[in-house]
């Protein structure tokens, strides 16, 4: 039998490689960006086209390299951070592994320019799928300039599953963002096309934090509390949230030793920092850094470099809730009680000789008649009366009537089967509870309807099938609102534009990601906060990447129908009721909301008889 086995060449170990270190053209960037930084560069530009796809340009004025080094450094495992295994445990630096510009070059077309200080020419490297195609001398500047292009052109399915220009542009600003974030005394632009989408000069953390996510939350600059604690363990810095920053999908980010990291146990002690004094499903934004001695913690545990082992895991999960408590404290966000009696009333004790003190006397009218009702209607009463008479005058005018909601038959063509909710369809025998809850009687026994819940169902199905009818009705607002946008939150708003548009909001761009609000849809109130609205939406759709257009249409139907549930405040009517009953079971689930949550419960005859025994 002949020998199988052989050796892969460098051509296909290479491209095998890149297949773990570069996914993407966001892959690139941060490869060439961390090698920036690594050359000691102060300032660095990136330029794309095409989302990357097209070419991508990462300029440094770092140290440069020789002409030796400029092509030693595309061979597989050449790099000058690791001269022996004991050298992992003590890294520093952010590439060290030497596989980045090699799976790179196996994958696209690179050009590099590069000159050190003391040249006075510098070199010249084009390779293409691993294979140098020219070296020359040439006239540059002193760092690096790395030019990539045709990304993945000898790879078509590779090519082919790339996601949609806007897609990819979101993952190279995330990518962007968790380095510049790490290193604010480097100044930083990224160019797309045309568009200036970051120009971050130097400054100081907060700064840095400010000018990335400024636009994407209002006040950011007054809502973030520094912390820091030094100990022989590790250094802990940067900035938490306050309570009024907290959302329901936080920006967060952890960095050690100026590398990005996700950690859920670290985050499980922000978390617990912040334990009773936030709702249950909003989380603060936290910006957090450690510094580490790098023998305590192990970076080479995946591809990315992403997830990293600590050596005293327990010991800083403790160090840092404590960190932020104290923050949280320091600067008066926990309530606490104030026992310093400055400035207060001063409430004189009874001193000898004042006399007794004297007690107020009840004043009674001997001749009052309670049963006597002739000219006892005050003024006051009148205006009680009138005031409840245009209460049920408004309910008659709620938004679930058949003038808002349209034909009911283009609601639901098939009724749901009502055997087991068969109801007196008469108004007496309604009943509004809490202000929340409509009782009736049933063939079984009562039936309880959480009316908020019953809403948020009907406005749910209701706005989907608009959707599908292209029927969504549009209200003008009597005062435009203004909507600000960064560069990532307005690639999302462009891909959404059609769908908002069909859901009724009516908009013009003003340029440079601002937009005027002009119109919204009619079940959203004109008090409400449209640009609020808007943003939920936006952070909904990157959080949760809804790119399929059932998905989209699912997730603003549901935050309009909550908006429009939460907004729903006064008093039905009896006539109210019943119409709300009858729209609910004319939906495909009457029974539960879009998230599970019970809307109709039964409270059968024998619960009824059991209870009293």
């Amino acid at each position: 039998m002949s020998d199988i086995i052989h050796l892969l060449p460098d051509s296909v170990a290479n491209q095998i490689a890149a297949g773990e270190v570069i996914q993407r053209p966001a892959s690139v960037i941060k490869e060439l960006m961390e090698n920036a930084i690594d050359a000691g560069a102060t300032t660095i530009h990136v330029l794309i086209k095409g989302a990357g796809r097209t070419s991508i340009q990462v300029i440094d004025n770092g140290c440069g390299m020789s002409s030796t080094d400029a092509r030693m450094s595309f061979e597989r495992h050449a790099t000058s951070k690791i001269t022996e295994a004991n050298d992992l445990y003590a890294l520093t630096t952010m590439g060290f592994r030497g596989e980045a510009l090699a799976s790179i070059a196996a994958v696209a077309t690179v050009e590099l320019k590069t000159r050190t200080a003391d040249s006075e020419v510098g070199t010249l490297l084009e390779i293409a799928a691993s294979r140098v195609v020219r070296q020359e001398k040439v006239s540059c500047a002193v760092g690096s300039s790395f030019t990539v292009k045709n990304l993945f052109f000898n790879i078509p399915a590779r090519r082919k599953f790339l996601k949609s220009e806007e897609t990819e542009m979101h993952h190279i600003i995330a990518d962007f963002q968790r380095i510049v974030l790490t290193y604010p005394n480097i100044h930083f632009e990224l160019i797309s096309g045309d568009d200036i989408v970051y120009q971050l000069p130097q400054g100081n953390l907060k700064q840095r934090i400010t000018a990335i996510f400024g636009k994407k939350t209002r006040n950011l600059n007054n809502q973030l509390l520094q912390i820091e604690a030094v100990t022989p363990v590790v250094k802990i810095y940067g900035f938490v949230g306050n309570l009024d920053a907290a959302v329901k999908k936080a920006t967060q980010f952890f960095f050690v030793n100026g590398r990005f990291m996700r950690h859920p146990y670290f985050h499980k002690a922000v978390v617990q920092a912040y334990d009773r004094m936030l709702p249950p499903d909003l989380l603060p934004p936290y910006f957090i850094y450690f510094d580490i001695d790098p023998a305590n913690i192990d970076v080479n545990v995946h591809p990315t470099k992403t997830e990293i082992k600590f050596e005293h895991e327990r010991e800083i999960w403790t160090i840092l809730m404590v960190c932020i408590k104290e923050a949280l404290g320091k600067f008066n966000v926990i309530p606490s009680i104030d026992f310093n009696t400055e400035g207060q009333i001063n409430i004189p004790v009874e001193s000898q000789g004042a006399g007794n003190p004297k007690f107020p006397q009840p004043t009674v009218n001997p001749s009052y008649n309670p049963f006597n009702t002739t000219g006892r209607q005050s003024q006051s009463g009148s205006k009680m009366l009138s005031a409840w008479q245009q209460l049920y005058e408004t309910g008659k005018k709620t938004p679930l009537s058949d003038e808002q909601t349209g034909d009911e038959s283009a609601f639901s063509p098939q009724p749901q089967s009502q055997e087991k909710f068969l109801f007196d369809k008469t108004e007496e025998s309604l009943f509004f509870y809490r202000e929340r809850y409509v009782i009736t009687s049933v063939k079984s026994g009562l039936m309880l309807i959480d009316r908020y819940r019953a809403m948020e169902r009907i406005s749910y199905e209701q706005i989907l099938l608009q959707l599908e009818l292209q029927q969504c009705v549009s209200q003008k607002l009597l005062f435009p609102e203004t909507l600000e946008l960064s560069y990532d939150d307005n690639l999302i708003f462009k891909e959404m534009s059609d769908d908002l548009k069909a859901l009724g909001f009516d908009f013009e761009p003003l340029g440079e990601g601002i937009y005027s609000i002009n119109g919204v849809p009619a079940l959203i109130s004109e008090s409400a906060n449209m640009v609020g609205i808007l943003e939920t939406m936006l952070h909904n759709t990157r959080e949760l990447h809804l790119h399929v257009r059932t998905e989209l249409h699912h997730s603003l139907a549901l935050e309009i129908a909550r908006h429009y549930a939460r907004s729903r405040r006064h008093a039905p009517s009896k006539e109210d009721m019943l119409y709300m009953i009858d729209m609910l079971f004319r939906c495909q689930n009457p029974n539960v909301t879009v998230d599970g949550k019970t809307i109709v419960t039964i409270l059968s005859d024998e619960d009824i008889v059991r209870r009293f025994g």
